[in-house]
């Protein structure tokens, strides 16, 4: 039994991506397995980290019955004990949950309990997963994931880089569109000149250096950029020494086309000084 042995738990709502995640994380060379009762996770884990071969491994459980998550809350006191433990929840509105199983034409887990009522039925697992989502180092709110971004998000957080290091993610967003759910840190940027109001700016994105130059040359932008620098240059090695896994930042304009990718891709640059795994995610371009 190692205890450097890194075993990540993936659970979250039905439909929120726990297949795409595992598939992902076997990619990545992590061993593998899903739907294990909690009773039998210690024993399998142990047998698992007898083989040299074996060094992360990932355990997809879906607990829907309150025996299971009693038996799961002793099986987490033991493992953060004797391993390096992670929990990773997996959650989506619940629109776009209905979607997806719309789009399987598969019924929800717990559909038959509550009389067909798929609303309900989610509504009684979120209460069940409660008490896990509280205990989670991550959660992922996949809802604006395709089953191809979603998978290369899990490959940036988890795939094959050190599971000590603090992984930032920097989302660039509109806020007419809403908020990202569970951002750690919020840099609005709305004050700042607007490209949407240039003609020739205004079908480009901020991706695009015209685009860009015009938004981070002004002084405006140039002096609030020197805020953020100092603010993460003293947040980032507190975060690492604190043990703090993963670091999620939002960065908001109105629409999420011009300012916000412009100023993301500028902090991202920043933040990669510092010798972290970064990943941008631009969800309105």
């Amino acid at each position: 039994m190692s205890s450097k042995t890194f075993v990540l738990i993936v659970t979250g709502m039905s439909g929120a991506g726990k297949t795409v995640t595992l598939r992902a994380l076997e990619d990545s060379g992590y061993f593998c397995v899903d739907n294990l009762p909690p009773s039998l996770i210690d024993d399998f884990v142990k047998l698992t980290t007898k083989s040299a071969e074996v060094g992360s491994i990932a355990i997809g459980m879906d607990v829907r019955e309150k025996s299971f998550l009693s038996d799961l809350e002793s099986t987490l006191v033991h493992l953060r004990k004797a391993y390096t433990l992670q929990i990773l929840f997996l959650e989506a509105e619940t629109d776009v949950l209905i979607r997806r199983f719309k789009e399987t034409r598969r019924p929800h887990p717990l559909q038959k309990l509550h009389d067909g009522n798929m609303v309900k039925a989610m509504e009684s697992e979120g209460a069940l997963l409660k008490p896990l989502r509280n205990e989670a180092e991550m959660i992922v709110d996949t809802s604006a994931y395709t089953p191809h971004q979603l998978r290369t998000h899990i490959t940036s957080l988890f795939g094959g880089v050190s599971t000590s290091s603090l992984k930032v993610t920097l989302i660039s967003f509109g806020f007419k569109s809403g908020t990202p759910h569970h951002l750690d840190m919020l840099f609005d940027v709305r004050f700042l000149a607007n490209p949407h109001f240039v003609e020739n700016l205004r079908p480009l994105t901020g991706l695009d250096k015209s685009v860009s130059d015009y938004v981070i040359e002004n002084h405006v932008t140039v002096e609030y950029l020197k805020k953020i620098e100092d603010l993460l240059d003293f947040l980032i090695p507190n975060y690492i020494k604190e043990g703090k896994s993963f670091l999620t930042i939002g960065i908001g304009c109105t629409g999420g086309r011009h300012r916000a990718p412009a100023i993301t891709q500028k902090v991202a640059a920043f933040i990669s000084k510092h010798s972290l795994n970064v990943e941008i995610v631009h969800r309105d371009i």
